[in-house]
């Protein structure tokens, strides 16, 4: 009977990995007595999105077995050590995924969104923790507000427990102290930051999130050689100069090797009798959607409620759990814990890029090869020298590309598009997908 229960089961995918559950070695202590069977299924996260489904297409299929009369399924998750081998990173050997939520510029509302983030995973049913990593002007202690102490535990700290999010940020320290604003330089800062990061006592988390100071200086860069981090979020608003500083922040991780896997753009629209209104102007989130390829992206509404639960030390998705924002904000959070996923176990495989003079570029992506002309590609390009920033509109002529113009280098910028050099001396950024497109087109 067990290989007939098996084979039943492998009849389920995960949509993720596009493995059935079986050949991924999902299931774990299969018993079978009398006709009783049951077994665990163990995905790759607790907040698993779809383990609802998971469950009940497994007792469907299993019950539709003859000689089967009851099954009993229990859902649970891999818990998967960080490979943090230096003895004093102790304390974050139990976390399973870090994932940096980051803005690069101030005033986005990055650490609000980091903590309903947070919150989120934990309504997922994920053990989640949150580090304030900015000691300049720390956040956490107003948006989540508390009166617990931190209190040494031998010769760890022992996190703010709020609701079941651990809670640690410098700003906690400060509240407790008499000294005042904190007046520190650089050495110290990443001194601080190390000691409260290694130093507190984390326990077994599936996610930590870890609120990122603004910028792409000293503080982020130790931060990610620091830390294994799985994958960042950038938040960011509509206006121009917010988007030039996203820029700088996807090359920051690109260059430190974490991936990209989602976009907020908070402030986004103001909603009037039914209408969208962009006080701060848009198209920004679509532009970095063609440049880079983001295949998760968020926009929030100006919503005064998400700005008074922050003041008020409370996360808006708990205040405010069915608003149209909260749901917008699940949706978002099921994509990256799928992206995650995709990421830790390497199936976010890209496409295999080549070039000759005879084929052109080649693209090869599922066991197929694409082709497309240099300069076609070339006049694809969306680069401010390509394209008017505001309307798209394209500044370049066929007669301005030589015929002969040809890749001198392609790379891969983060996990959704291509860098490429060319022998005119341009750079250009390209989504695969488009790049895909492009192919099937011509």
């Amino acid at each position: 009977m067990e290989k007939l229960i098996l084979a039943a089961l492998s009849k389920i995918i995960d949509p993720d990995l596009n493995k059935d559950i079986v050949s991924l070695n999902f299931i774990k202590d299969l018993t079978i007595n009398n006709g009783d069977v049951s077994f665990t299924i163990e995905l790759t996260t607790p907040a698993c999105p779809i383990k609802d489904v998971f469950k009940k297409q497994a007792e469907d299929l299993v019950t539709a077995i003859e000689g089967v009369n009851n099954v009993n399924v229990t859902m649970g998750a891999q818990t998967k050590q960080n490979a943090i081998t230096n003895s004093n990173n102790e304390n974050l050997k139990n976390i399973t995924s870090i994932i940096a939520v980051s803005s690069c510029k101030g005033g986005v509302g990055k650490s609000t969104m980091a903590v309903n983030l947070t919150y989120s995973l934990k309504e997922r049913g994920a053990s989640v923790g949150i580090f304030d990593a900015d000691i300049y002007g720390p956040s956490l202690p107003t948006m989540i507000r508390t009166e617990q102490d931190l209190i040494m535990q031998g010769n760890d700290i022992r996190p703010i427990d709020y609701n079941g999010i651990k809670c640690m940020s410098f700003g906690y320290a400060l509240d407790q102290s008499d000294e005042g604003p904190a007046i520190l330089r650089g050495p110290m800062v990443t001194q601080i930051i190390n000691q409260f990061l290694t130093q507190t006592a984390w326990g077994e988390l599936d996610y930590l999130i870890i609120d990122m100071p603004p910028g792409t200086g000293d503080i982020p860069i130790t931060l990610c050689q620091l830390l294994p981090i799985t994958a960042a979020v950038i938040v960011t608003t509509p206006q121009h100069i917010s988007f030039i500083d996203v820029v700088k922040g996807i090359e920051m991780f690109d260059n430190l090797k974490v991936p990209v896997v989602g976009v907020i753009e908070n402030m986004s629209y103001l909603e009037v009798n039914n209408e969208k209104h962009f006080p701060f102007g848009q198209g920004a989130i679509e532009r970095i959607i063609h440049e880079f390829g983001f295949k998760h992206t968020l926009q929030l509404e100006l919503n005064k409620d998400i700005s008074i639960c922050s003041d008020h030390g409370k996360p808006y998705l708990e205040q405010f759990s069915s608003s149209t924002s909260s749901k917008k904000i699940k949706e978002f959070t099921d994509s990256i814990i799928q992206e995650i996923s995709i990421i830790k176990h390497g199936k976010n495989e890209l496409p295999k890029i080549g070039y000759n003079k005879k084929d052109g570029i080649i693209i090869a992506k599922d066991g197929q090869d694409y082709h497309i002309n240099p300069k076609t590609l070339r006049l694809e390009c969306r680069s401010a020298l390509s394209r008017d920033e505001f309307t798209g509109e394209a500044l370049i002529k066929p007669s301005d590309i030589p015929d002969d113009i040809y890749p001198v280098s392609m790379n891969p910028v983060g996990n959704y598009a291509l860098g490429v050099n060319w022998s005119d001396g341009h750079a250009s950024l390209f989504p695969y997908d488009t790049i895909l497109n492009l192919c099937k087109e011509k």
